[in-house]
């Protein structure tokens, strides 16, 4: 600085300059233009940043709107008892909720030591954790390490639920949403104490395995409540919930024991847990538990045929209740429901043991089939060969071929020898699915007829392979053989056209309309007059044909319609063929689809119980999670289809099937029975159809692809119904068939039906039951007592020569226009005519007839001879 007096002088002058003053100015006035400038852009921006920040928040949903409790649970099967039988579960649906006081507190605490340790602290946003996320990032570059409280993260799990769609890295969506979270999360601590937060988050939380929530993790990982954990176990779920598929205790036991070993230092160190405790849970061999309970919950998380079964019909119910086809599946399998089933377990555990046990099946199992395979070629490509595939190349070579084999080793040889035929040079197998199924198969519906109420239910014979798969019970139509002679047949003839258990037909060669000829099942040989009671006991075909004409098909198909079958065709086109099944061969159950187990063992429950069809049920109610009764089955459909004397008739007839008609094998003796056998003509489906005054069972046997039973399988229906019923009814009272008013007894002539005729039915008579109104008032009208004639053996004209005194037995054909009782000849008889008489060549016709006469006498009295001498020679003493 100079401070002499010329440098003074300069200073003077320069401060008095206009140009300096000017230039300062104008330095000053620009500052303050840039200083006022970069405060209204920070106001601006802040303004901006803060109308933003507010619109975001606006456009959060409104704190008093949203729930936080998880929306999608389980939902449960019980039976009679009470028991769990069964638990329904979709994606991202297996949740059991519980209450804070089933939680116990090492679990509470172990979820905060790892994952929140200021939960108890902070506001609903730990500012600590996210200056620490933030240094951390900084720091090492990645910014991986998570600030969210357990407020935050239940917000993101049941509120944002969508955050698994975002990309990875920052993005303006990211933002919105975090800043959503925390405002909410802020808002949430003011509405919400902090145990109602950690529950619903308990009760939310992914923990893997299809999990959701802590209790439906202990029962998959323990097979127990929540309330029962050890501190080891609760640090084995707390340890899941960051990674669940990472941290998984089953498929990756390693990472979850080094993440526990954290929980538990977390604990230790924020002072929930003691040493001693730390020490005892660090020692816990927790993961050999863990295995062996896996192992017991992957058998039992298929669902049994009953349940499959129950399933179809809840989803059924709630369309018909008014929700459609995905609302009602999702409410089935994420609403939380409590369905109470019809299920008996004592009685079902019998038909599991009977029908599990391979030593009630004949003694060589067949195995069935099915089998695809896919190749990738040499080039890349993809060929799949089908079941159809495989059968076709077999038959090349064996037309009979139909997927049986004698053993399982036997099919995989012919898998192995059909790959070396289809692979080339270069192919390799890419996948495959081998399936094989025991035969013949098996179905079982066990009910109570006074409620209608399925109280067990087999749908195949070994080991069930998934949910809901083919149920033979419910979903296969098979042909039902003669079961269908009571309900087509007998049922409406009794029940509406005017016949009775002691009406006869004529078991003689008989035709369908289309001269197809009736077979019996016993062969070509025939049985001559038969009741209706004969029919049914001894299953005989052409009776229950001609029983079926005479009332006529239609009156027995609309008689099976209200029975429940469903499957019946009236009228319908398939491959521009019509079919129906009103027609005669509907008497042997002859139809065009088939009837189910289900189905047909309703019918037979609707005679047992006095002719009042009830449709089958297998739940009673449904109660949504909030305890309300969404569907109520307890008194499902039912009316009467048949008269209670008719079933009465129907059940009498059906005992002496039991006690020594077709179906004696089932009889065990130790209670009233009443059944029918069913067999269809070529063995492909063996039946029986039975009751007690308990309940109703109907048994099915046969091959799946529809072949021939053979051997000891034709008797399989038989047998698994006698071995399943004498279980079921080891301890209850042996009650009789309650005979209900209007019954009668009467005794009429065996061979005609009618009132019998003294002295002419003594050695035919038979004391009947009919429904009051139905005895009849006609007399025999096959039994005759007059003049026959010698040579023709019928009731002599009054022109016959050969004419003696004696009594005949005519077939119902041959009484048709003779007057009851009448001791007069009937329009049916010998071939002596006026006519005749009056001829020229009457004279040699007459002696012709006498030679023949003497013949037959000479002949029967040389028989006579024969025969007595046959006898003396009998009775002398061996030489």
């Amino acid at each position: 600085m100079n401070y002499g007096k010329k440098g003074v002088q300069d200073k003077q002058k320069a401060l008095r300059s206009t140009s300096a003053k000017w230039g300062k100015k104008f330095a000053l006035t620009f500052f303050n233009v840039i200083l006022i400038a970069a405060v209204s852009a920070c106001v601006l921006v802040l303004s901006a940043g803060f109308g933003v920040f507010r619109g975001i928040i606006d456009t959060a949903p409104d704190i008093g709107n949203i729930n936080v409790q998880p929306t999608s649970f389980s939902t449960f099967v019980y039976d009679i008892d009470g028991n769990q039988t069964a638990k329904l579960i979709a994606e991202n649906s297996n949740r059991i909720p519980v209450t804070m006081d089933m939680i116990p507190r090492n679990l509470a605490h172990a979820f905060v030591a790892i994952e929140d340790e200021r939960f108890y602290e902070h506001n609903g946003i730990d500012i600590k954790g996210i200056i620490r996320a933030g240094v951390r990032g900084i720091t090492s570059g990645r910014f991986s390490e998570g600030a969210s409280t357990i407020t935050q993260q239940l917000l993101k799990n049941n509120v944002f639920t969508d955050w698994t769609k975002e990309s990875r890295g920052l993005s303006i969506s990211k933002v919105k949403r975090k800043l959503q979270e925390q405002y909410l999360a802020l808002e949430l601590e003011k509405a919400s104490t902090k145990d109602e937060i950690l529950l619903n988050y308990m009760n939310s939380i992914n923990l893997g395995q299809n999990t959701l929530g802590v209790q439906a993790a202990s029962q998959r990982y323990f097979n127990k409540s929540v309330s029962e954990l050890t501190l080891s176990e609760c640090a084995v779920i707390a340890s899941i919930t960051q990674n669940p598929s990472r941290y998984n205790p089953i498929s990756h036991p390693e990472e979850n024991e080094g993440r526990r070993a954290k929980v538990l230092k977390n604990m230790l160190e924020q002072e929930y847990i003691t040493q001693a405790e730390y020490d005892a849970a660090i020692a816990d061999d927790v993961y050999a538990r863990i295995q062996t309970t896996n192992e017991e919950v992957e058998t039992t998380s298929i669902n049994t045929y009953f349940v499959d079964a129950l399933t179809e019909d809840v989803l059924e119910d709630l369309v018909a209740a008014g929700y459609n086809e995905t609302q009602a599946y999702t409410l089935l399998y994420t609403g939380g429901l409590k369905i109470y089933s019809t299920q008996d377990p004592k009685i079902q555990a019998i038909c599991d043991e009977v029908f599990n046990n391979e030593e009630n099946y004949p003694a060589n199992v067949k195995w069935y089939l099915n089998y695809e395979l896919t190749i990738e070629k040499k080039n890349g490509e993809m060929e799949n060969h089908s079941t159809e595939m495989f059968r076709e190349y077999y038959r090349q070579e064996n037309r009979s071929f139909n997927l049986i084999y004698a053993s399982k080793e036997e099919a995989q040889e012919a898998i192995d020898a059909y790959k070396e035929a289809v692979l080339a040079s270069g192919d390799e197998v890419y996948a495959e699915n081998i399936t094989l199924t025991p035969q013949p198969q098996v179905s079982l519906v066990v009910e109570d007829q006074s409620t209608g109420a399925v109280v067990a239910m087999v749908g195949g014979r070994g080991t069930k392979e998934g949910s809901r798969t083919l149920n033979r019970a419910t979903d296969s139509a098979r042909q039902p053989g003669s079961t269908f002679k009571v309900i087509a047949d007998y049922a409406p003839a009794l029940d509406n056209a005017g016949l009775t258990l002691a009406t006869v037909q004529n078991d003689a060669p008989f035709n369908y309309a289309d001269g197809t000829p009736v077979r019996n099942w016993y062969g070509e040989a025939y049985r001559g007059i038969c009741t209706l009671r004969q029919g049914i006991q001894d299953s005989l075909n052409i009776v229950a044909v001609k029983t079926l004409t005479q009332i006529t098909p239609r009156l027995g198909f609309d008689y099976l319609q209200n029975f429940g079958i469903s499957t019946l065709v009236e009228s319908q086109e398939i491959n521009g063929k019509i079919y129906t099944d009103i027609h005669q061969s509907l008497a042997l159950g002859g139809i065009t689809i088939g009837v189910t187990n289900e189905e047909l063992n309703a019918a037979y429950a609707a005679i047992a119980n006095h002719g009042t069809y009830i449709k089958p049920k297998l739940y009673n109610t449904v109660v949504d999670q909030q305890g309300n009764v969404i569907l109520d089955n307890t008194q499902p459909e039912s009316k009467q289809v048949i008269k209670e004397t008719t079933a009465f008739l129907l059940t009498d007839a059906m005992v002496d099937v039991v006690t020594k008609g077709t179906g004696k094998a089932v009889n065990f003796g130790s209670m009233a029975i009443a059944g029918k056998t069913g067999t269809t003509s070529d063995y492909n489906d063996v039946w029986f159809s039975g009751f007690t005054p308990y309940y109703t069972a109907t048994t099915w046997a046969g091959f799946d692809n529809n072949i021939k039973l053979s051997g000891d399988e034709k008797n399989l229906a038989k047998k698994l119904w006698r071995a399943v019923m004498s279980q079921i009814h080891e301890d209850l009272p042996n009650e009789p068939f309650s005979v209900p008013p209007g019954i009668v007894t009467a005794t009429v002539c065996a061979k005609s039906g009618k009132l019998p005729i003294p002295g002419l039915c003594d050695g035919t008579l038979n004391t009947e039951y009919f429904a009051d109104g139905t005895v009849p008032t006609e007399s025999c009208n096959v039994h005759y007592q007059g003049p026959i004639c010698q040579y023709s053996g019928q009731p002599a004209t009054e022109w016959c020569p050969f004419k003696v005194d004696g009594v005949l037995e005519l077939l119902p054909a041959e009484n048709a226009s003779l007057q009851t009782g009448s001791p007069t000849a009937p329009a049916n008889t010998c071939p002596h005519s006026a006519e005749l008489m009056s001829s020229p060549e009457h004279g040699a016709i007459i002696e012709q007839q006498q030679n023949e006469i003497n013949q037959r006498a000479i002949a029967a009295q040389q028989a006579a001879l024969e025969a007595q001498q046959a006898a003396e020679q009998a009775q002398q003493p061996a030489q």
